[in-house]
């Protein structure tokens, strides 16, 4: 099991179906809460050749790709919004949200969209549910007076940005965090609930952190708001003031291996508001990383960094990772590995060539992860720490 536990996954998969003996080690390691498994992140996405039930897995370890077989529905026709402890988080055509393990297969539903606290439902004569009532408020302000009528499936692109977990959902005990609009405002559920929880009165987030139930979110301003989600009343407090960032700035916010705390920021040198404008967006291209540590006793933002040192990035439409180098010797420190999330560029330009690829933050350059390009542009591939761990396995089932 010692030997298993260094084995990416497609070798650990391979190892599980040598003999009996081998299996039951793999089945046992597999089984083990807190046992560290070597999982480099892999690129998830989906491909027209490969079907409508079909997701390829791109191994930075191996520079190879696999094919996953998921359960219905199916998932090219879905928004992948999230990616979290080897989870994704997807809408269906009909709005509604599902956790999917896409290793084991494993799926769970979560609360239904129109617990949400913009959406209503809105019924036929026959009582069957055929659009969605959007609601343009954010807790302090009615955005527009009336609330729009959409379809079922146009919900979604209008709705969510992304989406976060606290925890491995196969352990039973876990939150999930969205941000949604309008205004990125936060919602969240925790494990067997049947609603979701907003959390007014606050908006603009564009990246989420948890610490155990302690939840960081950053601004689009670079503030960062902590959480109690464990609370009997849930509390909000500030930890990090203001900073002005520009508009065009996507932020995150990432635990290093040290534990500390850092605020990243990406730039691909567009102009956002002129976009809007036109009918043909320029192409993606980051062209800019920065980073900065959180001072969290002091409530301030440390100068930046300048270099991830032996450490490794990981950002997109995922949680934000930072991982140690050294651990991961095919991946390269001091360099980031990204893709697609801005709101606009994965729900309004769909068909838009997505910006995926790997930046040196020492000599600020960027370049492709695997030529020629291995998947569709819809929906955004994502980030993913391969996770083997069955729900029938969990300690809690």
């Amino acid at each position: 099991m010692d030997i298993f536990a260094l084995l990416e996954t497609p070798d650990l998969v391979r190892a599980g179906s040598v003999c009996a003996s081998w299996r039951a080690a793999y089945t046992s390691l597999c089984a083990t809460e807190h046992c560290k498994l070597q999982r480099t992140p892999c690129l998830l996405y989906t491909s027209e050749s490969m079907g409508e039930r079909a997701m390829g897995l791109y191994s930075l370890a191996e520079k190879k790709a696999y094919t996953l077989t998921l359960p219905d529905p199916p998932i090219r026709t879905r928004e992948v919004i999230g990616s979290s402890y080897g989870w994704i988080i997807t809408a269906d055509e009909r709005s509604e949200l599902q956790l999917v393990n896409p290793i084991t297969g494993d799926q769970i539903a979560l609360p239904s969209v129109t617990t949400i606290e913009q959406v209503e439902p809105i019924f036929d004569d026959a009582g069957t549910l055929c659009n969605y009532e959007y609601l343009w408020y954010t807790g302090e302000e009615w955005l527009y007076d009336k609330p729009s009528i959409l379809d079922l499936s146009e919900l979604r692109d209008m709705l969510f940005d992304k989406a976060f977990l606290s925890s491995d959902p196969s352990t039973g005990d876990y939150f999930v965090v969205l941000i949604h609009d309008p205004e990125c405002q936060l919602s969240f559920a925790r494990a067997g609930d049947n609603e979701w929880t907003w959390l007014p009165p606050h908006t603009c987030y564009e990246d989420c952190q948890f610490q155990g139930g302690l939840l960081y979110a950053t601004t689009a301003l670079g503030e960062i708001h902590a959480f109690d989600l464990c609370a009997p009343a849930v509390t909000m407090k500030i930890v990090l003031e203001r900073v002005k960032w520009s508009a065009s700035d996507r932020v995150y916010i990432v635990q290093a291996p040290s534990g500390e705390l850092l605020q990243i920021t990406r730039s691909n040198g567009k102009d956002y508001d002129s976009i809007l404008e036109l009918s043909t967006p320029p192409p993606n291209k980051t062209n800019r990383i920065k980073v900065h540590k959180v001072d969290l006793t002091s409530e301030k933002l440390v100068v930046e960094v300048g270099t991830l040192g032996e450490n490794v990035l990981f950002i997109g439409r995922n949680q934000s990772l930072c991982l140690c180098a050294k651990e991961y010797p095919q991946l390269k420190p001091n360099h980031a590995y990204f893709t697609d999330d801005y709101f606009l560029d994965v729900t309004c330009h769909k068909n838009d060539r997505r910006d995926i690829g790997e930046f040196d933050l020492k000599n600020n350059r960027n370049k492709e992860i695997v030529s020629p390009q291995l998947w569709s542009n819809s929906p955004t591939p994502v980030w993913l720490v391969p996770n083997l761990r069955r729900m029938s396995l969990a300690s809690h089932n």
